[in-house]
């Protein structure tokens, strides 16, 4: 019974309308819809919006043959008709476009973003003509309103500054739906670039240790990209970070072993990989200023005076973010396993300060 009660409610939580498009907007996960149910809803809502078209259009020509009164006296309702009409056309070719243009994009990020810019567009379309037939001369209000337009700009500074940090993200790409980044405190995967704020679900956070979905959502104002450095961890021309694992171990150990064990395990874990990521780093670095640094193409193990009176050993490997924390789990138990096998020749901390 429970576990029906939680399929219940599981289902209901889908449903939501902001759950549905933060599911829908994540390119990681992004999964298509069925294609014969996707045809089916766009056509139902064009066919929606043809059918409101054709009562509009009836209804104007009911008014005006059977009830000319009302236009004569309430001109306005005539105009309102006609804008809304006007709308329902913008709305049905934002609908086909949406569906025979940008359905063939294959890019979901691409597609999310000039899904965004294609609906802005619409509206201010609809909005124009909407004002140009309900107030023929709107241009002269507009005018006559100088000053609340003057007192509307300071009042919704902080709004336009944030939808300049959207038109920003569109075109630089300090980051995309789906990209990891850190901006501020906040940390976690993008969800939502919406025209004034962005979404993250966060990653690790204040109640966990680990790259671990924290539960949380975090919303910050898009004019923070213009003020405040972002950390993306997931561009799309080199998606991968270095990352370590260090244990302390006695000055009497044998470093020899210690380092070659270590090598090995990592390079079983993530050597092939890493040599082909490493690979088009260096390509990379070829094309900027700092193109003499040395990137090896294999984990490499280090070793560092600790504050205390032991070495700490450092293994440094190439991982994907994502991954990170599933890798860094495999690797610690690999190594574990291996070093704990020689105690003779690697010696950990011992006694109630371990």
């Amino acid at each position: 019974m429970k576990q029906n009660e939680l399929k219940t409610e599981v289902e209901e939580i889908k449903k939501d309308e902001q759950v549905q498009r933060a599911l829908q907007q994540h390119a990681a996960t992004e999964t298509d819809e069925p294609p014969a149910k996707a045809r089916i809803r766009d056509k139902l809502v064009i066919g929606t919006h043809v059918v409101l078209l054709v009562v509009l259009g009836v209804l104007h020509q009911i008014i005006k043959i059977r009830f000319p009164w009302i236009y004569q006296n309430y001109d306005i309702l005539r105009k309102l008709i006609i804008a809304v009409a006007v709308g329902m056309v913008c709305l049905m070719i934002l609908r086909l476009i949406e569906v025979y243009v940008l359905g063939r994009v294959a890019n979901a990020v691409y597609k999310y973003n000039l899904n965004r810019v294609l609906r802005l567009v619409v509206w201010l379309v609809i909005g124009f003509f909407a004002l140009t037939i309900l107030f023929q001369n709107w241009y002269t209000a507009v005018v006559s309103f100088g000053l609340i337009s003057l007192i509307l700009g300071f009042a919704l500074q902080t709004p336009i500054t944030s939808f300049i940090g959207w038109v920003y993200i569109l075109v630089r790409e300090p980051y995309r739906v789906g990209d990891r980044i850190r901006i501020g405190t906040a940390h976690g995967d993008v969800i939502d670039v919406g025209y004034l704020d962005t979404t993250l679900w966060e990653f690790g956070g204040d109640y966990l240790s680990t790259e671990h979905p924290s539960g949380r959502v975090i919303k910050f104002p898009n004019s923070s990209v213009l003020s405040t450095p972002v950390y993306n961890y997931t561009w799309p021309l080199f998606p991968y970070i270095w990352n370590e694992i260090k244990f302390p171990i006695a000055y009497n150990s044998d470093l020899d072993f210690v380092a070659s064990t270590m090598q090995e395990v990592a390079q079983e874990e993530v050597g092939e990989s890493m040599m082909k990521h490493v690979r088009v780093f260096r390509e990379l670095l070829a094309q900027t200023p700092v193109d003499r640094v040395e990137v090896q193409e294999r984990p490499v193990v280090m070793f560092r005076v600790a504050e205390n009176s032991w070495l700490e050993v450092i293994v440094r490997y190439l991982v994907p973010p994502k991954e990170a924390g599933r890798v860094k789990n495999r690797l610690m138990k690999k190594l574990l396993t291996r070093l704990n096998a020689e105690p003779d020749r690697v010696r950990f901390p011992k006694g109630d300060m371990r």
